[in-house]
């Protein structure tokens, strides 16, 4: 090493501790701690020769308390914010709820509305087809002496000409009603359908048979509008 080496001071090397507690007496560190700090020689880290370090007390007690109460000022205030959140929360989700309910409510009113609509509709129609249907056997019903007149002009020979094809008319037109007429000689008896007004027995037939028919009878649809009058015979 030159002289002029030996002249020149060593560089000093600035160490900055910046933690809060001192690691060799564990207390909480002030400001006045942190001052920059010489780092030590070769020759004081020398073993042998490395002096004991001692906190520094020079921080005074209003500081540290200070720090104190400012943490436990950001703590509090730290857990203050879920709490404000959870009360921001509440009502919201108490009005979402009630929401909720108010929508559930007046979907099942929707539905119930949208039900007994439907079951009035189809009341309406079944009453309204049902009505249609009296109002027409009334008048059907109305004119069936017209149609025994003309069945017994027909037996007797009466129904020619012109007042033949005035009855054809007739009853092409009552057809398209529904009108359909029934009883003739030698259908099997049929009590739901037919009035017995004589009885007789015969070798000639197996079960009770009409034999006579005095007056047909007519269906509206699958509707009875009137009987039919015939003489029925028994087997022996």
């Amino acid at each position: 090493m030159t002289a002029r080496d030996d002249d020149q001071p060593a560089e000093r090397v600035v160490i900055r501790d910046k933690r809060r507690i001192d690691p060799t007496g564990g207390k909480v560190k002030s400001e006045a701690d942190d001052k920059d700090k010489p780092a030590e020689t070769p020759e004081q880290s020398e073993p042998g020769t490395a002096k004991e370090h001692k906190p520094s007390h020079a921080a005074p007690e209003e500081a540290v308390e200070g720090e104190i109460v400012e943490a436990a000022e950001a703590a509090e205030s730290t857990e203050a914010a879920p709490e404000a959140e959870e009360g921001a929360a509440g009502p919201l989700g108490a009005e979402l709820e009630a929401l909720r309910s108010e929508l559930e409510e007046r979907t099942n009113d929707l539905q119930r509305v949208t039900a007994e609509y439907a079951n009035y509709r189809k009341r309406v129609d079944r009453d309204r087809g049902l009505a249609a249907e009296q109002t027409t056997g009334t008048v059907l019903g109305a004119l069936l002496p017209v149609l025994d007149d003309l069945d017994r002009a027909r037996e007797h020979g009466d129904l020619v000409g012109p007042f033949a094809a005035v009855s054809e008319q007739l009853v092409a037109a009552l057809g398209k009603f529904g009108l359909t007429a029934f009883g003739e000689k030698g259908d099997p008896f049929d009590p739901t359908r037919h009035e017995a007004v004589a009885h007789q027995t015969s070798a000639e037939v197996s079960e009770p048979t009409c034999v006579q028919v005095m007056r047909r009878g007519y269906l509206l649809g699958d509707r009875l509008l009137r009987p039919a009058l015939v003489a029925v015979a028994d087997p022996e």
